[in-house]
């Protein structure tokens, strides 16, 4: 039993890493949450409360089976709803990619937390750039689907993801680049356009008071 509960309770690596950045007690809004998988840990293990936003019927039965509070709407649209400094952290993991417009999204998670989570597949990975000089569209762990059937609209390298931050006024606290797997790379930040599978973004607003958060 002590086996099963400590495997049912492992998450997913790169979701390790974003809840390793979220403090204990937090109010957590996780766009695009999937299958409730991360915000259930952050319940039970640290003692977080908070909300997931998910539309996809398979993810949002997994959540309701996890217990996980939930709401469906439309990241693109909707987000509104959601009142100034209502969560303390809003993560979107593997989510900015598909949606309308990532700038007005990152505008509005800068109105509903002072910190927000935000991971991002790196399509200058070295094996995307040799499958476009092959003449093939990317795949991978991070980009899985075929041209035709993939729901993400944006594609974007890491030296091009992150000045978009610094339009919507948040600044870069912390990047953690992954490797193809979804582990923190051991080289780190060396070569890391090239290298990382993609990686997670800890943010905050430019204008904030580091005593606050």
């Amino acid at each position: 039993m002590g086996a099963s509960m400590s495997q049912s309770m492992q998450l997913r690596d790169d979701l390790a890493v974003i809840a390793r950045n979220i403090p204990a007690g937090s109010r957590v809004l996780d766009l695009g949450c999937g299958d409730g998988e991360l915000l259930s840990w952050l319940i039970r293990r640290r003692a977080c409360t908070g909300t997931g936003v998910e539309r996809g019927p398979d993810e949002v039965l997994g959540a309701i089976k996890r217990g996980v509070p939930l709401i469906e709407l439309d990241i693109d649209s909707q987000l509104g709803m959601f009142a100034p400094d209502s969560y303390d952290v809003v993560v979107l993991s593997r989510t900015l990619q598909a949606v309308l417009r990532p700038d007005l999204v990152l505008a509005a998670m800068r109105k509903i937390a002072p910190r927000q989570i935000v991971t991002m597949p790196n399509f200058g990975y070295w094996r995307h750039r040799l499958r476009l000089l092959n003449g093939h569209m990317p795949r991978s762990r991070d980009l899985p689907y075929s041209w035709y059937a993939t729901p993400n609209l944006h594609h974007a390298t890491l030296v091009d993801l992150e000045p978009l931050f610094q339009e919507v006024d948040l600044k870069l606290e912390r990047r953690i680049t992954l490797s193809p797997h979804g582990r923190p790379r051991a080289l780190g930040q060396l070569g890391a356009n090239l290298m990382a599978g993609s990686a997670i973004y800890v943010l905050v607003r430019a204008d904030q008071d580091p005593a606050e958060l």
